[in-house]
């Protein structure tokens, strides 16, 4: 007599695979490093073995594929993609550098109306089975598409320079995300990580830009890191390459090599040229009251 075949187990969330991360980078103001960094962390992250794709959401300027060195090899793009005009494994842009590191980059022929949110919602799906990150860089300001650009995020890193205008913007931004997003909805918290760049230290003890305590104080933000001013990351940018990648040994890269580990849950002292290194670790350990 045969013996009874043993039912199967339904898949349950634990034998369901891993989906990836959404990591938005975005800012209130321009110009404040957001696609560099957007680069930087990718490849930060690719280069510790973590799969990655970068998303251009700054649909009709697209820079993300110039800083990532691929701009001659667009053929297709998140807007094909989300018309159906292409599919996904088609616009991907696979690093000549680093294997686990992808491009999907923006239309320069579109306007940000032909983003739409059930397009995005499927991009997404379909890149979280694919990826462990999927860091989406976002355009400046509270437009369609960065909106968008958060709407999927699962943590955030909000880019800003020591600046006035750029703190203020930032804080807005912060509202947007605890207020526009799919997990503020779902009154699920986004984890909110800030990201100085262009910091020199000796201009803020002259008072030119603000200190870094002062930034955190306004935003009450955890703080990733701290991005020394340096030519190195426009001379990495010039020629196509992030600048983990083009100047490794550089200040900015060590910042998002540092940065990059946090992201994964590693914790250390955050220091910038000049400063005390207890001093960071005391504002990087501080958390929004």
């Amino acid at each position: 007599m045969k013996k009874p075949r043993p039912k199967q187990k339904r898949p349950t969330a634990k034998t369901k695979a891993k989906q990836g991360r959404v990591l938005v980078v975005t800012s209130g103001k321009g110009g404040v490093g957001k696609t560099t960094s957007t680069a930087a962390l990718g490849a930060a992250l690719a280069q510790a073995g973590q799969k990655v794709v970068v998303v251009d959401f700054d649909v009709g300027l697209r820079n993300l594929d110039l800083v990532m060195g691929a701009e001659r090899r667009v053929a297709f793009d998140l807007i094909n993609v989300i018309k159906g005009d292409a599919k996904l494994a088609q616009a991907l842009i696979r690093d000549k550098r680093l294997d686990t590191l992808a491009l999907l980059p923006a239309s320069q022929s579109r306007d940000k109306d032909s983003l739409t949110e059930e397009g995005v919602a499927r991009v997404i799906s379909e890149l979280r089975e694919q990826f462990d990150w999927i860091i989406c860089d976002s355009p400046a300001g509270i437009e369609n598409g960065a909106t968008l650009a958060m709407r999927h995020a699962d943590v955030a890193v909000v880019v800003v320079n020591p600046e006035v205008s750029s703190i203020r913007d930032a804080d807005r931004i912060i509202g947007m995300l605890d207020s526009k997003t799919l997990k503020a909805e779902k009154g699920q918290r986004l984890d909110k990580h800030l990201l100085l760049t262009r910091y020199d230290p000796t201009r803020a003890r002259r008072g030119e830009i603000m200190k870094v305590e002062d930034v955190l104080e306004i935003l009450s933000i955890p703080l990733l890191g701290i991005v020394p001013e340096s030519r190195e990351v426009l001379r990495s940018s010039n020629v196509g390459a992030p600048v983990t990648l083009g100047s490794p040994g550089s200040a900015p890269a060590q910042a998002y090599l540092d940065a990059a580990r946090r992201l994964k849950g590693g914790n250390s002292a955050i220091a910038a040229s000049g400063d005390k290194p207890h001093l960071f670790h005391r504002l990087f350990t501080r958390r929004a009251a």
